[in-house]
Protein backbone atom coordinates (compact mmCIF):
# COMPACT_ATOMS: atom_id res chain seq x y z
CA UNK A 1 0.00 0.00 0.00
CA UNK A 2 1.14 3.09 -1.00
CA UNK A 3 1.90 5.51 1.59
CA UNK A 4 -0.24 8.69 1.52
CA UNK A 5 1.71 11.71 -0.09
CA UNK A 6 -0.74 14.94 1.01
CA UNK A 7 -2.46 16.10 4.22
CA UNK A 8 -4.66 13.41 5.62
CA UNK A 9 -7.09 16.13 6.34
CA UNK A 10 -7.31 18.81 3.21
CA UNK A 11 -8.27 21.74 4.24
CA UNK A 12 -9.05 23.30 0.38
CA UNK A 13 -10.80 21.37 -2.52
CA UNK A 14 -7.48 22.90 -4.26
CA UNK A 15 -5.80 20.30 -1.43
CA UNK A 16 -8.13 17.48 -1.82
CA UNK A 17 -7.92 17.34 -5.63
CA UNK A 18 -3.73 17.47 -5.33
CA UNK A 19 -4.02 14.70 -2.79
CA UNK A 20 -6.56 12.62 -4.55
CA UNK A 21 -4.37 12.75 -7.58
CA UNK A 22 -1.15 12.00 -6.28
CA UNK A 23 -3.03 9.68 -4.44
CA UNK A 24 -3.96 7.64 -7.42
CA UNK A 25 -0.69 8.09 -9.32
CA UNK A 26 0.87 6.47 -6.63
CA UNK A 27 -1.57 3.90 -6.42
CA UNK A 28 -1.36 3.07 -10.37
CA UNK A 29 2.53 3.04 -9.87
CA UNK A 30 2.44 0.63 -7.40
CA UNK A 31 0.03 -1.84 -8.97
CA UNK A 32 2.59 -1.66 -12.09
CA UNK A 33 4.87 -1.98 -10.59
CA UNK A 34 4.03 -5.14 -9.08
CA UNK A 35 2.65 -6.35 -12.42
CA UNK A 36 6.35 -6.69 -13.56
CA UNK A 37 7.18 -8.08 -10.09
CA UNK A 38 9.12 -4.84 -9.10
CA UNK A 39 8.62 -2.65 -5.71
CA UNK A 40 7.87 0.76 -6.49
CA UNK A 41 11.06 1.78 -5.37
CA UNK A 42 13.14 -0.42 -7.72
CA UNK A 43 10.73 0.87 -10.37
CA UNK A 44 11.90 4.12 -9.87
CA UNK A 45 15.21 3.52 -9.56
CA UNK A 46 15.62 0.96 -12.99
CA UNK A 47 13.52 4.17 -14.19
CA UNK A 48 16.14 6.63 -13.52
CA UNK A 49 19.27 3.84 -14.80
CA UNK A 50 18.84 5.46 -18.78
CA UNK A 51 22.55 6.32 -18.55
CA UNK A 52 25.13 4.63 -15.72
CA UNK A 53 24.55 6.41 -12.06
CA UNK A 54 26.83 6.98 -8.86
CA UNK A 55 24.72 4.97 -6.13
CA UNK A 56 25.38 8.82 -4.32
CA UNK A 57 23.99 10.34 -6.82
CA UNK A 58 20.75 8.41 -6.94
CA UNK A 59 20.66 8.62 -3.35
CA UNK A 60 20.61 12.27 -3.25
CA UNK A 61 18.11 12.39 -6.33
CA UNK A 62 15.43 10.25 -4.48
CA UNK A 63 16.47 12.09 -1.29
CA UNK A 64 17.25 8.25 1.17
CA UNK A 65 20.06 7.47 2.40
CA UNK A 66 22.57 5.82 0.11
CA UNK A 67 22.57 2.35 2.04
CA UNK A 68 18.60 2.40 1.12
CA UNK A 69 19.96 2.52 -2.57
CA UNK A 70 22.21 0.32 -2.69
CA UNK A 71 19.71 -2.50 -0.60
CA UNK A 72 17.44 -1.69 -3.74
CA UNK A 73 20.55 -1.79 -6.58
CA UNK A 74 21.27 -4.99 -5.00
CA UNK A 75 17.76 -6.91 -4.99
CA UNK A 76 18.01 -5.31 -9.04
CA UNK A 77 21.66 -7.00 -9.40
CA UNK A 78 19.80 -10.14 -7.93
CA UNK A 79 17.08 -10.46 -10.84
CA UNK A 80 19.98 -9.41 -13.57
CA UNK A 81 18.01 -6.08 -14.20
CA UNK A 82 21.21 -3.76 -12.78
CA UNK A 83 24.89 -4.25 -12.35
CA UNK A 84 27.80 -2.44 -11.02
CA UNK A 85 30.59 -1.43 -13.18
CA UNK A 86 33.55 0.89 -12.84
CA UNK A 87 33.00 4.22 -13.86
CA UNK A 88 35.72 4.72 -16.79
CA UNK A 89 36.30 8.34 -15.64
CA UNK A 90 37.28 7.60 -12.03
CA UNK A 91 38.39 3.93 -11.67
CA UNK A 92 37.88 4.54 -8.02
CA UNK A 93 34.29 4.78 -7.79
CA UNK A 94 31.36 2.03 -9.89
CA UNK A 95 28.23 3.33 -11.56
CA UNK A 96 24.89 1.59 -11.72
CA UNK A 97 23.55 0.73 -15.25
CA UNK A 98 20.89 -1.24 -16.23
CA UNK A 99 20.96 -4.72 -18.17
CA UNK A 100 19.53 -5.19 -21.35
CA UNK A 101 17.20 -7.55 -19.50
CA UNK A 102 16.41 -4.38 -17.06
CA UNK A 103 15.76 -1.84 -19.66
CA UNK A 104 13.34 -4.48 -21.62
CA UNK A 105 11.08 -5.01 -18.20
CA UNK A 106 11.48 -0.88 -17.59
CA UNK A 107 9.92 -0.76 -21.14
CA UNK A 108 7.27 -2.65 -20.37
CA UNK A 109 6.75 -1.21 -17.13
CA UNK A 110 6.15 2.13 -19.04
CA UNK A 111 3.91 0.78 -21.18
CA UNK A 112 1.67 -0.55 -18.64
CA UNK A 113 1.85 3.08 -16.68
CA UNK A 114 -0.42 4.52 -18.38
CA UNK A 115 -1.95 6.92 -15.39
CA UNK A 116 -0.70 10.22 -16.71
CA UNK A 117 -1.70 9.23 -20.47
CA UNK A 118 -4.77 8.48 -18.89
CA UNK A 119 -5.72 11.28 -16.60
CA UNK A 120 -4.48 13.75 -19.85
CA UNK A 121 -6.45 11.86 -22.70
CA UNK A 122 -9.84 13.90 -20.45
CA UNK A 123 -8.41 17.54 -21.01
CA UNK A 124 -8.20 19.06 -24.68
CA UNK A 125 -5.37 20.54 -25.82
CA UNK A 126 -5.78 23.84 -24.44
CA UNK A 127 -6.68 22.68 -21.03
CA UNK A 128 -3.43 20.27 -20.94
CA UNK A 129 -1.59 23.13 -22.00
CA UNK A 130 -3.09 24.93 -18.64
CA UNK A 131 -2.74 21.74 -16.24
CA UNK A 132 1.04 22.24 -17.35
CA UNK A 133 0.96 26.09 -17.00
CA UNK A 134 -0.79 25.28 -13.34
CA UNK A 135 1.38 22.46 -12.11
CA UNK A 136 4.66 24.36 -12.44
CA UNK A 137 3.38 27.77 -10.81
CA UNK A 138 2.12 25.77 -8.32
CA UNK A 139 5.36 24.01 -7.60
CA UNK A 140 7.01 27.21 -7.58
CA UNK A 141 10.31 26.86 -5.43
CA UNK A 142 9.32 23.51 -3.90
CA UNK A 143 11.02 21.91 -6.66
Amino acid sequence: MAVPSGPVSPSTEAERAMFDFVDAYDRAYEIAASRHGLSPAQACVLGRLSAPRAMSELAEELGCDASNVTQIVARLESRDLARRQVNPQDRRSRQIVRTDHGSSLYAQFEESFAFARAAASHLDAGEQEQLVTLLRKALGSLT
